[in-house]
């Protein structure tokens, strides 16, 4: 590994990463029954939200100086031990799991957006694409606009999203078959709105993220 100056790590760095290493994988085998308190809530430069994150993920940006903490969960990273041996050697890790971070450079996507069912909702901006609804991802799917019993590919261009009463009417059929008419034309997009999964606001969320959520309405993410 090289910093940004270009010059390798020395002997305190190597151990901060052990140690790190060491406290991560302690962590995730305590914490392979929870849900949302491993996941981090991720803001762009204006403390708009970004994405989720696993909590992996967000500690990996934290330690490429790509992010800074905003808010952090109440449990610890590190165990009692490993966070003594780090303060007494003045070692600056992670001691908590960040709950909300902050990225210091505009996010950019320089590769081809990945075909999933994710995506496709994010794409669609988690609209059926035929009663124009929008609602949770949990209550749409994706539908083949030509059916695959008529020779119709799962590709970008023949799927959209559908909630579950407007695709069980069109069936095995095309939209004009079914007298249903498709909002937009599907198309493989260059990009995907920077938010893209849907959080219900009923449901339970961490307290960390609510003052985000409360001027930004609800996030959608994968």
């Amino acid at each position: 590994m090289v910093d940004a100056s270009g010059s390798k790590p020395d002997d305190r760095e190597v151990m901060e990463v052990r140690l790190l290493s060491l406290a991560l994988v302690e962590f995730s085998q305590q914490r392979k029954g929870a849900v949302m308190s491993t996941r981090t809530l991720v803001l762009d430069p204006g403390f708009q939200p970004h994405r989720i994150v696993e909590w992996t993920r967000a500690v990996a940006l934290l330690f490429q100086s790509k992010a800074e903490v905003i808010d952090s969960y109440d449990e610890p990273l590190m165990t009692e031990e490993q966070a003594d041996t780090a303060q007494a050697n003045g070692w600056t890790l992670v001691m908590k799991v960040p709950a909300v971070i902050r990225l210091f450079k505009a996010a950019t996507r320089k590769k081809a957006v990945k075909f999933s069912r994710a995506n496709v909702l994010a794409r669609d901006r988690m609209r059926c694409q035929y009663c124009g609804l929008k609602t949770s991802a949990d209550k749409l799917n994706y539908d083949h606009v030509v059916p695959r019993a008529q020779g119709g590919k799962t590709v970008w261009e023949n799927i959209v999203s559908s909630c579950y009463p407007c695709n069980a009417r069109k069936s095995d059929r095309t939209p004009a078959q079914a007298g249903m008419r498709l909002r937009t034309r599907p198309i493989k997009p260059k990009s995907l709105p920077i938010m893209m999964v849907h959080i219900d606001r009923n449901a339970s969320i961490p307290d960390q993220w609510r003052n985000f959520f409360y001027w930004h309405g609800e996030l959608e993410s994968d």
